[in-house]
């Protein structure tokens, strides 16, 4: 296990430098929405994992922190949030309980349920904003508990539309768009993040590339970091029918996006993983054939400069 800690140190110089007054992208975590391990597995990895901090990760979230201004943004509010806002604290040096906003990609667990730390049972908090689309807004509003932040004004939601950018700044702006995905609840969206210098797309959750009209190829030409589904690594990882979980795999990924120059495949960082993903649980052999591809691999704590 200390390879693996070691490679995934690794990718936290591999993003580029980090200029002291640059916005940066923090990654708050990597897992899949039920964390790794996962409540009730009882693999040999999860098995030992439960044993073992060190291998446990907390489910995908990442920041966006401008130190000119001394804002930060988060985008998913995971059930891991309390220790994700402490690395966020302790990463910034700020311990205001600040936040500037949140943004939401969609209503599966993994992704909003913590904003119930906002209420007044924990935090409290006043007026934190929260950017949603219009059927997320919706299920925030007309459902408890978390009706109850929109009443007591712990969060005050904002709408998002497909495609229309949110200027938080005189240099930073956020630009949600639509994906395919299992839409029981809200619609789904990656954002994009973009700086006076850089861009970075943020697409923790997507069905199948081939269902979504944008061609990702174009996508990663026009950015210049990419944090993306990479829930499963391959065909047959989990005990059910796949279909009906149809994230990207990994390797679908990769072979998708093989004829790029290499350039543009260093810009890719897998993220979302499910605990049954040998690439959050250590596995040398598929963390070198990711790498030899030329892709990367999120890790907690990596931060990103724009």
């Amino acid at each position: 296990m200390k390879v693996r800690y070691a490679i995934f140190a690794l990718v936290l110089a591999l993003a580029g430098i980090v200029r002291a007054d640059s916005p940066y992208v923090l990654v708050l975590g990597i897992g899949q929405d039920a964390g790794v391990p996962q409540m009730g597995c009882e693999s040999p990895f999860c098995r030992e994992a439960w044993k073992n901090a060190e291998m446990r990760q907390m489910v995908s979230s990442i920041a966006l922190v401008d130190p000119n201004s001394k804002s930060r943004w988060i985008f998913d509010a995971t059930p891991d949030l309390p220790e994700q806002f402490e690395l966020l604290k302790n990463t910034t040096g700020d311990r205001s309980n600040d936040i500037t906003g949140i943004f939401l990609t969609h209503a599966h667990i993994g992704h909003y349920t913590g904003l119930m730390y906002l209420g007044r049972e924990s935090m409290n908090t006043n007026g934190v904003k929260v950017f949603a689309m219009p059927r997320m807004k919706q299920m925030l509003e007309q459902n408890a508990p978390w009706s109850q932040l929109v009443t007591l004004k712990n969060i005050l939601l904002q709408p998002l539309a497909d495609k229309n950018q949110v200027r938080l700044n005189d240099h930073l702006t956020v630009e949600p768009f639509l994906v395919p995905h299992r839409d029981e609840f809200s619609e789904t969206v990656g954002f994009r993040i973009t700086s006076s210098n850089k861009t970075l797309v943020f697409i923790p959750d997507i069905d199948k590339w081939q269902k979504w009209p944008t061609a990702l190829v174009d996508v990663v030409r026009a950015a210049d970091y990419l944090l993306i589904d990479g829930t499963f690594y391959a065909n047959g990882e989990i005990g059910r029918p796949m279909n009906e979980v149809p994230h990207p795999f990994v390797t679908e990924t990769m072979s998708l996006l093989s004829g790029l120059p290499a350039k543009d495949r260093a810009k890719i960082f897998f993220i979302h993983f499910n605990h049954s993903n040998p690439l959050v649980q250590g596995d040398t052999k598929r963390i070198a054939e990711v790498r030899s591809k030329g892709f990367g691999i999120a890790a907690q704590g990596q931060r990103i400069g724009l």
